[in-house]
């Protein structure tokens, strides 16, 4: 008989607790969820209130028979998945598995994987949270009743295997939108004036850019005006007529949320969401360290909290001051979102001594990237504001408003340690001359340049999660996953770190818009998450929701079905012969994307690729460049005599420069 046996998830996860519990204990892993819904029917119940109806994971039934027996020889089962709403789902799944009625069953939960939290969770044992529980159900259910139920019209319309769900088709809409804001963009033309200018006493030169005229703003819409404006400051004596010196200081960022840690990883090293979450799983479950043995480096990695415990506080206060100094250090509590689920601390390193340089001979390349990346950031979040001087400056030239601005670093406070990325570029003002009212400076250089207005950028993956979580879209843990799917769907595309909408999520868009439009409207879905995060809290009945959903969605999915009955999809026809059969080819979409096809399918079942070229001839002979696709998605540039008579390959996209 063992005294005390414990269910985790992962092989990982059991390693690393094994060693925190003394005595007569057995850790196991129920190797992820053991019960799902089956994949081969709806399996809900819409007939008998929503009940779902759960199935054993195939495969799973050895594993499912050693948890019983187990369980059984155990004095005490402690279930210890992870701390959110999957983990209390899977928790409840394994105990109605082992037996829901033996109150030998308990569950427990830590944030961290460390002796203390562990063995202060075994200690503090308690139900499992059926609020929690509901709320990942109701998730489940509806995401498996939009699915089930939409994707069937994709099938008969577009091609078999594509799929529908609330969270994806937003997210494809949002880049399919973008997408549009850019071809119909018209860039609108505009002119700014610099001017060098020498301060005569130091002998620096700064620059200052054009305001306007008489102090007010003033903006320069073509060459015509801004000829007009060089003329009258031809001659010019340049004046500074206000000078304004200050003190500005500059905050840290809180710790990482999933979703922030998401998109600085994306944007500070070059991950994808889904690289990011599955080393943040092997940091949190555990990583063997000389003299420590195998522990966990962060705590839990699907959180929507900045909340830091008082523990954690102090030991990177003890920390910073002793490796920095006393001014360094400053006692910081951020708000949590007003949406977040605050069950969890946000990201940090479970030991403050850990830097990440002290142990990075124990962790994978990737792994110290990303760790030194959460490290820093919670460290500099408990650290002093940055301190700049800075110098506002308006210079006069014959009624003509210049500004220069300048800042000079003069504490670095947390920027010692960590700055905040941004998806925009960020201009740096450097200081300028010590100036004096009713001075003049000399120009050295007039400097017009015209610019045009810009489309918004397509979104990455950073900047699409941080879009999403603004407008309430999904949760942590839903990011990665959806990303992944809509690519794999091959939905979208990703170009650079840029996502791009291939021609099948177009389509699908286009159909989801024109006939679903509550499950592709932003607010809508929204307001289902406040409804999940409801029945978490034990305010709402989850199958009451479900209810209230599914009436006016059934009715909308029949109706959309009796008026896409008699409607074939209009297909695309190309210029381009069938040289089987001779009909003109039409255009379809495969699992790769769009291809040609014979009209005459099933007859003739001719298909061909489609092949994109470029109007710049082969640098090398002069014939037509193909643009192809590496494994990886990555463009390269071909010559359609490659192999036979031409060997030109290229990465970059060649002009009419190289031709020879």
């Amino acid at each position: 008989m063992t005294d005390k046996l414990i269910i985790v998830e992962s092989p990982a996860k059991a390693n690393t607790i094994k060693k925190f519990l003394g005595g007569n204990t057995k850790v196991m892993a129920s190797m992820g969820h053991i019960r799902d819904l089956p994949k081969s029917k709806l399996g809900i119940d819409v007939q008998n209130n929503f009940e779902p109806e759960y199935i054993n994971i195939r495969g799973k039934g050895d594993l499912i028979k050693d948890l019983k027996k187990n369980a059984k020889n155990s004095k005490k089962v402690y279930l210890a998945t992870d701390p959110d709403r999957e983990g209390e789902a899977i928790a409840w799944h394994l105990s109605n598995i082992l037996n829901p009625e033996n109150k030998n069953i308990t569950r427990v939960t830590f944030n961290e994987i460390t002796k203390n939290a562990v063995q202060k969770a075994i200690k503090e044992p308690r139900d499992i949270d059926i609020n929690l529980v509901d709320a990942q159900q109701a998730r489940r259910v509806l995401d498996r009743i939009v699915g089930y139920k939409i994707s069937p019209v994709l099938w008969k319309k577009v091609r078999r295997g594509l799929s529908a769900g609330r969270v994806q088709s937003i997210a494809v809409e949002l880049i399919v939108d973008r997408e549009e804001e850019i071809e119909k963009f018209i860039p609108q033309e505009y002119w700014n004036i610099y001017v060098k200018l020498l301060d005569e006493k130091s002998k620096k030169i700064f620059e200052a850019k054009f305001y306007g005229k008489d102090g007010k703003k003033q903006e320069i819409h073509n060459k015509e005006e801004a000829d007009e404006i060089l003329e009258a400051i031809k001659n010019a004596k340049y004046i500074v007529e206000d000078v304004k010196k200050g003190e500005k200081k500059r905050t840290p960022a809180p710790p990482f949320t999933t979703s922030t840690m998401q998109q600085e990883a994306s944007r500070k090293i070059g991950f994808t969401l889904k690289k990011t979450m599955s080393i943040a799983q092997g940091l949190y479950e555990g990583v063997k360290i000389p003299e420590k043995g195998t522990i966990g480096l962060i705590t839990y990695m699907r959180t929507d909290s900045t909340r830091i415990s008082e523990e954690a506080r102090a030991a990177a206060k003890a920390h910073i001051i002793e490796t920095y100094g006393e001014n360094y250090y400053e006692n910081r509590y951020y708000k949590t979102n007003k949406d977040a689920q605050d069950a969890h601390e946000g990201i940090r390193p479970t030991y403050a001594e850990l830097e990440p340089d002290k142990i990075k001979d124990s962790l994978t390349k990737d792994q110290y990237k990303l760790y030194k990346l959460i490290y820093n950031r919670f460290m500099a979040s408990q650290m002093s504001s940055a301190i700049y001087d800075t110098m506002a400056v308006t210079i006069e030239a014959n009624k003509y408003t210049f500004k220069a601005n300048g800042q000079n670093l003069k504490f670095k406070g947390f920027m010692t340690l960590y700055v905040e990325g941004t998806d925009e570029k960020e201009e740096e003002e450097g200081m300028i001359p010590d100036l004096t009212v009713n001075q003049e400076v000399k120009k050295e250089k007039i400097e017009p340049k015209q610019s045009f207005t810009e489309p918004p950028p397509r979104y990455t993956e950073a900047s699409l999660v941080k879009t999403l979580e603004e407008k309430g879209i999904g949760r942590p843990s839903t990011y990665s996953p959806t990303i992944t799917t809509i690519l794999e769907r091959r939905y979208i595309e990703k170009e650079q770190k840029q996502l791009i909408p291939t021609e099948l999520g177009k389509v699908v868009n286009k159909l989801l818009k024109e006939n679903f439009a509550n499950i592709m409207d932003v607010e809508f879905t929204a307001n289902i998450e406040s409804q999940f995060d409801n029945i978490a809290e034990g305010k709402e009945n989850w199958k009451e929701m479900i209810k209230e959903f599914y009436g006016p969605f059934e009715e909308n999915v029949e109706r959309v079905e009796k008026q896409l009955e008699h409607v074939q999809m209009v297909e695309e026809v190309s210029d381009i012969p069938c040289d089987k059969c001779g009909r003109m080819m039409i255009y379809k979409y495969g699992k790769y994307g769009k291809f040609l096809a014979c009209p005459g399918y099933p007859e003739c079942k001719n298909t061909k690729p489609i092949i994109e070229t470029i109007d710049v001839p082969c640098p090398k002979c002069g014939g037509t460049i193909q643009v192809r696709k590496s494994k990886s998605k990555r463009k390269y540039y071909i010559c359609e005599n490659n192999p036979k008579t031409c060997d030109y390959i290229s990465w970059n996209k060649p002009n009419n420069k190289e031709h020879i």
